[in-house]
């Protein structure tokens, strides 16, 4: 794993990944470890606006209701934390960082131009259902705090809707410049991580060529509620030689 990780930091250098998912995907536990890992500061959109949200009624009604902030106070709120000074000298783990589409855009002229470039858009690959067996696992377990946003499955639903919608067109827009990551978010944290990691040692083995495209075998999105980018045995093989 050492060696992994010192392929990706040397590939990395003070540029940024961006994590996205489905709710209960794991966005934040990867973003942290990774963050750890590779001596990195994590930064979460979710947890930035959860902080200031009670200074403003309206925004802390939307992200109750399971909704995205609108764009206008994600950049607002969220943008200028790019360009801080105690973050120039590092590489940036993102979490979900510019989910509502057209926000990408900003995302990435700020990476840029504070020295943080985009270098890759991981996507936690997680079904509908599983993400609501983790939701009810996680009411009975009690293991997220007191987040509003996890009590009611109504606003569950919204959430997912929302990353259908509005999160999706994000996720193409990356995977139109050959960045993004597919892993699959099934099984243990420890399984999850260690695919993240040889995932992102393959883009950094091959930093000059293109993530391929999604084709039939890899759709973003096949039906309502499956976000299906699965690489076939035949694709992972392919991409490993």
């Amino acid at each position: 794993m050492d060696e992994k990780i010192e392929i990706i930091k040397k590939w990395l250098g003070t540029g940024s990944i961006n994590v996205f998912g489905m709710p209960f995907s794991g966005k934040d536990t990867v973003g942290v470890h990774l963050a750890e890992v590779l001596g990195a500061k994590f930064l979460s959109s979710g947890i930035i606006i959860r902080a200031v949200e009670d200074e403003d009624k309206e925004m802390k009604k939307e992200t109750d209701s399971g909704q995205l902030i609108n764009s206008d106070k994600f950049r607002s709120i969220i943008l200028p934390y790019f360009a801080k000074d105690e973050l120039s000298n590092y590489a940036l783990v993102l979490s979900s960082v510019g989910r509502w589409a057209g926000e990408e855009y900003d995302v990435i002229e700020h990476a840029q131009n504070s020295g943080h470039p985009i270098k890759a858009a991981i996507l936690l690959n997680l079904s509908e259902a599983e993400v609501r067996a983790r939701w009810n696992e996680s009411k009975n377990l009690q293991d997220r705090g007191d987040r509003i946003d996890d009590r009611d499955e109504k606003v569950l639903d919204t959430r997912i809707n929302e990353f259908l919608n509005k999160t999706i067109p994000v996720i193409e827009t990356y995977q139109k410049r050959g960045l993004i990551v597919p892993v699959m978010a099934t099984g243990s944290r420890d399984e999850v991580f260690a695919n993240v990691i040889d995932a992102l040692v393959r883009l950094a083995h091959n930093e000059e060529r293109k993530v391929t495209m999604l084709d039939e075998s890899r759709n973003i999105a096949n039906s309502v509620g499956e976000i299906n980018i699965r690489e076939t045995a035949e694709q992972t093989e392919e991409t490993e030689n």
